[in-house]
């Protein structure tokens, strides 16, 4: 498969090591037609992005897209989840100026009430049953609230109902990430089976945090191979090739 785009990429603004442009420039390298730029909210502890600079970041995607005429450069945000209601860590001014919004839970952000602080990090230990349900509805509440693009490594150290989210998301054309980065799990073999089933759309990521990782997506491609995903159901593969995988139809 050949991948058109990287949605999921960090920079110097969070806790990347390139710069926007670089980061682009890598793009260029690896064949793709669009990258989004797509740093952390504003309320994780540790990896946030300074709510000022999303502005300083609209006028340099602005410039470099009138630099670069072979690519499309979208602006985008990693939102936190902040609560157990499903709302999230950028004000509205903030996601006027996106092109693209990606949510997801992260360990390390700074929640809104302490109870939600005890059920992320306390019951996500313990309390299986319930904690995947509240995380389940969580996500399902930001994806009704906001217009969320993609969700984020869906199931990384958090317990979620696969199936129910995947129905909703679809619903309101929101896509599942599959997450290449050795950091994060994803959406493994036998989740990605049960997501597949309810005809939800897919997005294939590296979630770099260098330029050389740009488009870097191998190991999302080999969970895509196990579970024999149709190219249809994947956003940004080319879909007018003359050949197909193996296993597709």
């Amino acid at each position: 498969m050949i991948l058109t785009g990287d949605y999921h990429t960090h920079t110097v603004y969070s806790h990347g090591k390139g710069t926007i442009r670089q980061n682009v420039e890598a793009a260029l390298k690896k064949g793709l037609k669009e990258i989004a730029i797509t740093d952390h909210g504003p309320g994780h502890l540790v990896f946030k992005t300074k709510r000022e600079s999303f502005f300083k970041m609209r006028e340099e995607v602005d410039s470099l897209n009138q630099e670069y005429k072979d690519i499309r450069i979208l602006l985008g945000v990693e939102a936190n989840i902040v609560d157990y209601s499903g709302n999230i860590d950028v004000d509205q001014e903030i996601l006027d100026i996106m092109d693209i919004l990606l949510v997801g839970y992260h360990y390390g952000t700074r929640m809104k009430k302490w109870i939600d602080l005890y059920r992320m990090y306390a019951m996500n230990l313990f309390s299986f049953k319930k904690i995947r349900q509240l995380n389940s509805d969580a996500i399902i509440g930001a994806i009704k609230k906001y217009n969320v693009d993609i969700i984020t490594h869906l199931g990384d150290r958090m317990r979620v109902d696969i199936k129910k989210i995947a129905e909703v998301a679809k619903e309101h054309g929101t896509m599942l990430e599959i997450n290449a980065s050795p950091n994060h799990g994803q959406l493994n073999f036998r989740n990605l089976n049960i997501a597949k089933d309810t005809g939800v759309k897919f997005v294939i990521n590296s979630d770099a945090h260098s330029p050389e990782r740009v488009g870097e997506v191998s190991r999302a491609m080999e969970v895509v191979k196990m579970a024999r995903l149709n190219r249809k159901l994947i956003y940004n593969v080319e879909q007018n090739c003359e050949w197909k995988e193996d296993w597709e139809e």
